[in-house]
């Protein structure tokens, strides 16, 4: 006997809210939104801005829309620093709003 994929008894019954959508509401509801914004791009740090420069960061923090770096090298730091925008636009569309405004190295 094989399974055989049914599209009619497949669809959702009405009142029945998907996961994400319960996930989504509940962070926009006790807004944690933003929050939840700035632990994603921290974890992600390595995915959005690449192996070479998340390897010689060292401390990736938001506050207040403003990215905090610690960057290892000095060289590293200059060159991220003249790309400030580039690295607010990539973030900012990663995230799809304007989660960073300004990046300040320490």
């Amino acid at each position: 006997m094989y399974y055989r994929f049914d599209k009619e008894k497949a669809s959702r019954r009405p009142g029945i809210t998907p996961l994400k959508e319960a996930i989504d509401q509940m962070l926009d509801r006790y807004k944690l939104r933003s929050r939840f914004d700035q632990s994603y791009v921290v974890a992600h740090w390595d995915k959005i801005m690449g192996s070479a420069i998340a390897t010689r960061t060292q401390k990736v923090y938001i506050k207040d829309n403003i990215l905090f770096l610690q960057i290892e090298s000095a060289p590293l730091r200059n060159e991220l620093f003249r790309a400030k925008g580039k690295i607010i636009e990539l973030i900012n569309r990663e995230m799809g709003s304007s989660l960073v405004q300004d990046v300040i190295f320490v």
